[in-house]
C-alpha cells in the first residue's frame, strides 16, 4: 500500500510539474476583452454534442472518428474503474466485485475494453503505417508509446477476467495495469494527448460565433504583434491541438502547394509560447519562416474560407488567430505588399476595392433606371463593389433587380455607397475598415433603411456581423434567401439542363445557407453536386482579400475548384457570390476545352422571366 501511494504521488507530481508551466502561460495571457459565457445554453449544448457525443469527430471523418469516439467513451466508462482500482489498492475500494452493481459495472467496462483495444490499435496503424499525408512528416514516438499504454491498460484489464483470483498472474496484471496508468499521466502535458485535459474546456469556452474577429482592446491594441498580445482563449486553443491534420486536409492553401498550413500556425503559436512565454516582446511574425515559429508569408495566404475552423474537433478557431496576426503586421506597418497598399489606397480614396470613380457607379444606376432609396421602398438593394463596378457583377445585379420587379418587391439603391470593408477587415487594416463601416452605418441610418438584400455573401457577413463593433445595421439577407422565400412564385424551367452548384464559403460555412440556393437552382435545371459540397465545399480562392493581392504561388485554388465543377459534366455552373463568379471566369476555360456556362443563381432565374417591356 505504501509503495502504491508513493508511486501515485510521483506520477501526480510529475504531471503537475510538466503541466504547471502550460497552465501558467494560459492564465498569464491577456484576457479576452469581448469574452462572455452567454449564451450559456448554447455552450452547454455544444459541449454535449461535440465533446460527449463526439459528433463532429464522427461526422467529418467517420472511420477514424468512430474509433476515436470509442476510445473517448471507453475512457469515460473506465473513469470509475480506474478510481476504484487505486482506491482498492489503498484498501478504500467502493465497487466490490462480488456485489451486483460491481459485477455489472466491471462486465460493462469489459465490453468497452474490447472496443477501446481494437480502436486504439486501428488508430495506431493509421498514424504510423497508413499515415495520411495531412498528419505531417514528423512521427511522434511519444504518441505511439501512449497508444501502446492505452492498449496495455485494456489488455491487462481483460486478462484479469481469465486469471485465478489471488494468483501470481492476477498480481502481475494488476501491477502492470497500475504502472501503465501511472506512466501515462505524466506523459500527457507534453504530447498531443494534452487535448484530453484541455479540449473539453476549449469547446465550451470558444468564441460564440464562427470565425468571429474580436474587437481590439483600446488604442494600444494593434492585433497579434508579440506574446503580450496573445489572449487566454488563443493560448488555451493552441495547447489543445490534437495534430489530427483535418484543418490541413481541407485548407485550400495547404492543398495547392502554398506555405500556409493551419495546423502549423497553431503549433507555431504553441512553440512561440513555450519558448518566449505570454509576456514576451519578441515578434510573432517574421519574414524568414525557417528562423521563426510563424511565417508572414503563410499568414497572408489564407483565404479565410473557414474550412479549418469548421473541421477542428477540439474547438480551435484558426481564423481569429490568423486575422489577428495579419492585424498585427498590417496595423504596425510590418507587412509591406504592393497590391495590399494599392487596395487600401483604393478603399480610402474611391470607397471601393476596384479603385474606380464613384461616377462609374452613378452611370450604371442611371442606365439601369434603379430608383434611389428614399425610405418608402421595402428593400435597400446593396450593390457592393462587385455589383456596382465589376461588369459581370453588374449583370448579376441587373438580373436580380428583374427578379425583384417580377415579384412586385419595391427597392432602391443608396445614392452614395462605399465598400463594406471586407477585404480591409480580413487583411487586418482596422483603420480603413472602421472608416468604411462607420460611413456605411451612417448612410443606412440617414436613408432610414429597414431591410437590405445583397448578392455578395461577403457584404452580408460584414454588415451583419463585423459592423457590430461600431453600430447595429438593419436586417440583411442574401439574394438566395430572398428568392427561396418566393420560390413558389418564380417560374420553373423544364429544359434547363444539368447545373452544378458551387457553395460559397461565406454563404455556407459562415451563414449556414445551403438549401436555399439549391432550391433556386432546382427551378432552373437539374441540380448536380460537386464532389466537395455543402460544408465541405472547396474555396474559389478569392476570400481574405486575396482576390486583390496579385498572382498566387503554387497551383491556383480557383483552377482546382473549377476542374472539380467542370468534371461533373454539367452544362452550367451556378454560383451565389460575385467573387466566386469572377474567379471561375478564366479558371473554367483554363481547365476545360469545352467549359460549362457560368451563371449566378439570379441570372439562372432571370432567364425564365418574361421579357421586360420597354
Amino acid at each position: 500500500m505504501g509503495l502504491l501511494a508513493f508511486c501515485i504521488l510521483i506520477s501526480g507530481g510529475l504531471f503537475f510539474w510538466r503541466f504547471g508551466p502550460i497552465l501558467r502561460t494560459i492564465l498569464r495571457s491577456k484576457e479576452d476583452a469581448d469574452f462572455s459565457l452567454h449564451p450559456l445554453g448554447r455552450r452547454v449544448w455544444e459541449f454535449f454534442w461535440e465533446v460527449l457525443c463526439q459528433a463532429k469527430v464522427i461526422e467529418q471523418r467517420p472511420a477514424p472518428g468512430i474509433a476515436h469516439a470509442f476510445v473517448f467513451w471507453g475512457f469515460l466508462a473506465f473513469a470509475l474503474v480506474s478510481l476504484n482500482h487505486f482506491a482498492a489498492g489503498l484498501r478504500l475500494g467502493f465497487l466490490p466485485p462480488e456485489s451486483l452493481v460491481g459485477r455489472f459495472y466491471f462486465d460493462f467496462a469489459a465490453v468497452w475494453a474490447v472496443l477501446v483495444a481494437v480502436s486504439i490499435a486501428s488508430l495506431f496503424i493509421r498514424r504510423f503505417f497508413v499515415r495520411p499525408i495531412w498528419l505531417g512528416k514528423k512521427i511522434s514516438y511519444e504518441s505511439g508509446f501512449i497508444s501502446f499504454l492505452i492498449f496495455l491498460l485494456m489488455v491487462t484489464y481483460l486478462g484479469a477476467f481469465f486469471a485465478t483470483d489471488g494468483s501470481v498472474t492476477v498480481k502481475a496484471l494488476w501491477w502492470t495495469h497500475t504502472l501503465a496508468l501511472l506512466i501515462f499521466l505524466p506523459l500527457i502535458p507534453h504530447t498531443k494527448h494534452l487535448h484530453l485535459v484541455l479540449s473539453p474546456l476549449t469547446v465550451f469556452l470558444k468564441r460564440d460565433e464562427f470565425s468571429k474577429i474580436p474587437p481590439l482592446a483600446g488604442d494600444e491594441d494593434f492585433g497579434l504583434v508579440s506574446g503580450k498580445d496573445v489572449t487566454q482563449l488563443i493560448a488555451l486553443q493552441t495547447y489543445s491541438c490534437v495534430e489530427c491534420g483535418r484543418c490541413t486536409e481541407h485548407c485550400p492553401a495547404a492543398t495547392t502547394g502554398k506555405v500556409l498550413n493551419p495546423k502549423e500556425i497553431i503549433l507555431g503559436m504553441r512553440s512561440y509560447l513555450n519558448e518566449f512565454g505570454a509576456d514576451s516582446d519578441a515578434p510573432l511574425l517574421k519574414e524568414d519562416a525557417p528562423t521563426s515559429h510563424l511565417s508572414m508569408e503563410a499568414a497572408f495566404q489564407c483565404t479565410t474560407c473557414g474550412s479549418c475552423e469548421f473541421q477542428c474537433p477540439v474547438g480551435i478557431q484558426h481564423l481569429p488567430i490568423i486575422v489577428g496576426l495579419r492585424r498585427g503586421a498590417t496595423n504596425t506597418g510590418q507587412w509591406e505588399d504592393t497590391y495590399g497598399t494599392k487596395l487600401f489606397l483604393a478603399l480610402e480614396k474611391n470607397g471601393n476595392a476596384l479603385g474606380l470613380s464613384a461616377v462609374e457607379r452613378d452611370k450604371f444606376i442611371a442606365k439601369q433606371g434603379f430608383p434611389i432609396f428614399d425610405g418608402t421602398q421595402e428593400y435597400c438593394l446593396w450593390l457592393g463593389c462587385m455589383g456596382g463596378y465589376d461588369p459581370k457583377g453588374r449583370e448579376i445585379i441587373a438580373d436580380f433587380a428583374r427578379v425583384m420587379d417580377f415579384l412586385g418587391t419595391t427597392f432602391g439603391v443608396l445614392k452614395k455607397e462605399k465598400c463594406t470593408g471586407d477585404p480591409a477587415r480580413r487583411l487586418g487594416n482596422d483603420l480603413v475598415f472602421q472608416t468604411l463601416a462607420e460611413h456605411g452605418l451612417k448612410a443606412l441610418e440617414t436613408a432610414k433603411v429597414q431591410k437590405i438584400v445583397a448578392i455578395c455573401p461577403h457584404c452580408v457577413r460584414t454588415i451583419s456581423n463585423d459592423w457590430r463593433e461600431y453600430g447595429i445595421a438593419p436586417e440583411i439577407e442574401h439574394h438566395s434567401e430572398f428568392m427561396a422565400r418566393h420560390k413558389d412564385r418564380l417560374p420553373k424551367q423544364f429544359e434547363g439542363g444539368e447545373i452544378v452548384y458551387h457553395d460559397p464559403c461565406y454563404l455556407g460555412r459562415y451563414r449556414d445557407v445551403y438549401e436555399q440556393p439549391r432550391e433556386i437552382v432546382a427551378l432552373a435545371g437539374e441540380l448536380v453536386e460537386a464532389p466537395r459540397n455543402h460544408e465541405r465545399s472547396f474555396c474559389c480562392g478569392a476570400g481574405g482579400g486575396l482576390a486583390f493581392l496579385g498572382e498566387e504561388s503554387g497551383e491556383r485554388v480557383s483552377h482546382v475548384r473549377a476542374k472539380e465543377l467542370a468534371d461533373t459534366g454539367a452544362q452550367t455552373v451556378g454560383t451565389a457570390c460575385p467573387f466566386c463568379n469572377t474567379m471561375f471566369r478564366d479558371a473554367l476555360s483554363a481547365v476545360s476545352e469545352a467549359p460549362p456556362q457560368l451563371y449566378d443563381i439570379a441570372q439562372l432565374t432571370a432567364r425564365a422571366l418574361p421579357p421586360t417591356k420597354i
